[in-house]
């Protein structure tokens, strides 16, 4: 993998396919590069593809303390490295992190691309509870990772407990508790917006164009919260791409990568004429 340093002295570590226009990909809690390799592999024919450890993950360093702003740095270096202008992609809270950088960086984004931010904005699930982000942090410092990543899917997921112990013996579930101590990350992304309230309208000041898309099957929450956050960005879209779910990174790499290229020419038109 190739290496950047970010602002703070951060290693964050890359790897980049393909040609054309520069798109970051911005990975989901409890995952790393490798989740979204296949994605990548299928962007890849239409754009220079930037495939990224989030700060703590897999190859990248990490800081003593963390803080939203740090990780928006680390997309600015990796667009200063694509030379100073690129697409962003962001999956589930990997999403809302692109949106703060989408706030914060401006014009070097050039297009938006947001799967299922997992904004709860109802009653239609469970809402995060308010000490979420203290009991992770609380569960990694006894040295309960597997707890605690336990506590992420039934939490913030929202995955039945019967469901768990299947999943415990996937071996999956050791690469989660390996990113275990950066669950509390994407907690602090998401602060309030996952407690069944509407969506701040201050928070987000995005003037490119923004596709937010959700799967078919995916729950109605995120449908709802896609819809409404749309209806808050002047250039924003909600799509729905046919069959697919939460999973789509993973499962359907090709389909959710040709709906990605065809939402890209149509704003690029969009904005031409």
């Amino acid at each position: 993998m190739n290496t950047i340093i970010s602002k703070d002295g951060t290693k964050i570590a890359y790897e980049k396919q393909g040609n054309g226009q520069a798109i970051i990909l911005v990975s989901s809690a409890a995952a790393d590069h490798k989740d979204a390799d296949q994605l990548a592999e299928q962007l890849s024919k239409h754009f220079t593809v930037y495939n990224y450890d989030r700060r703590g993950r897999g190859k990248s360093t990490d800081a003593s303390k963390y803080a939203v702003e740090r990780e928006i740095e680390d997309i600015e270096a990796l667009i200063v490295e694509a030379g100073g202008k690129s697409l962003l992609f962001g999956s589930s809270s990997g999403g809302v992190l692109a949106l703060e950088a989408a706030t914060k960086l401006g014009d070097k984004i050039t297009n938006l691309f947001l799967y299922e931010p997992p904004f709860i904005i109802d009653n239609s699930r469970p809402r995060v509870p308010a000490e979420y982000v203290q009991n992770l942090n609380e569960l990694i410092e006894e040295g309960r990772r597997s707890d605690a990543v336990e506590y992420f899917m039934s939490k913030a997921l929202g995955i039945p407990a019967e469901y768990l112990d299947h999943m415990k013996a996937d071996p999956s579930w050791k690469g989660m508790e390996n990113l275990a101590h950066t669950l509390a990350y994407d907690g602090m992304i998401m602060e309030e917006t996952q407690s069944g309230k509407p969506l701040p309208t201050n928070r987000w000041d995005v003037n490119v164009p923004t596709t937010i898309i959700v799967g078919e099957n995916s729950e109605p929450y995120f449908h709802e919260a896609a819809k409404s956050l749309a209806e808050l960005l002047p250039l924003a879209k909600y799509k729905v791409l046919s069959g697919q779910d939460h999973s789509a990174v993973m499962m359907a790499p090709d389909v959710l990568a040709n709906a990605v290229v065809e939402y890209n020419d149509q704003n690029t038109n969009e904005v031409s004429t």
